[in-house]
């Protein structure tokens, strides 16, 4: 059963040409404003997917501020579009955003295969997946079954937030996917900066680059806007990170 839902799955994503998880150890790093800000970067240029895969709290819709449930043709869930990218949340089949899932790991992943076998995900260039925080079932789920092309780590510069991010990228590296690198979120006066690269360049792996705490970017999530689509100096520095993801995938086809 586990294989034949894997060649489903496999054959469902096929039109998609670059699936990119995006992995925190805790919740509340920015995991999400990082997702939601690649994926609009991307969308600019080329035809981009999006998939929140935390069943528990989806908060991407919020991010995009999308209020639509999803529609469906031939009994096949069609993503909602919003900035030019077809996304996928569990939020849009809830009646309401404080409406709570209490289930156990099982179905939890249960959920997440039949979001990945019943949308039609069409062609796309990027798959951008939101994962939920940790290293449990869910995480593992989508790993085993989506089989991404890298993986990028979201982290704030404390300690405590540094210390989960390298497990989440251990087990990343258990299970033979590449991480693209780490990112580091709200980095400033606030909460400090050069954790995330410290931790990068300790476990061998490449710094994407830092976010600065910044009320354009804690304001974006309010406004159901990504930041990345008005100019600022945040949004610019971010556009190093979109840069450097994608150079990574380029020279990953390389022969």
């Amino acid at each position: 059963m586990f294989e034949e839902r894997m060649k489903m799955i496999e054959k469902n994503t096929s039109g998609i040409n670059h699936k990119i998880a995006v992995m925190s150890g805790k919740g509340g790093v920015g995991k999400t404003t990082v997702a939601v800000n690649l994926a609009a970067s991307l969308a600019k240029d080329n035809k981009v997917s999006v998939l929140d895969a935390d069943i528990d709290c989806p908060n991407v819709n919020k991010f995009l501020g999308i209020n639509e449930r999803f529609s469906a043709s031939n009994e096949r869930i069609m993503p909602v579009r919003k900035y030019g990218m077809g996304v996928v949340s569990f939020a849009s089949l809830q009646e309401s955003d404080d409406q709570p899932v209490i289930w156990r790991g099982p179905m939890l992943s249960n959920a997440i295969m039949q979001l990945l076998e019943q949308v039609e995900w069409g062609e796309s260039e990027y798959l951008i997946v939101d994962l939920p925080p940790g290293t449990s079932d869910a995480p593992l789920t989508i790993m085993q079954m989506l089989k991404p092309d890298g993986v990028v780590i979201v982290t704030s510069p404390q300690d405590v937030a540094v210390v989960d991010a390298r497990k989440s990228a251990n087990m990343v590296m258990k299970l033979d996917i590449p991480v693209i690198g780490f990112v580091e979120n709200m980095a400033g006066d606030v909460f400090g900066s050069g954790g995330g690269e410290k931790t990068a360049k300790d476990m061998g792996v490449g710094f994407l680059g830092r976010v600065k705490l910044d009320s354009a970017v804690s304001g974006s999530a309010d406004d159901g806007r990504p930041f990345v689509l008005d100019k600022s100096a945040v949004s610019n520095g971010f556009g190093e990170i979109v840069k450097n993801v994608t150079r990574y995938l380029k020279k990953k086809q390389l022969p």
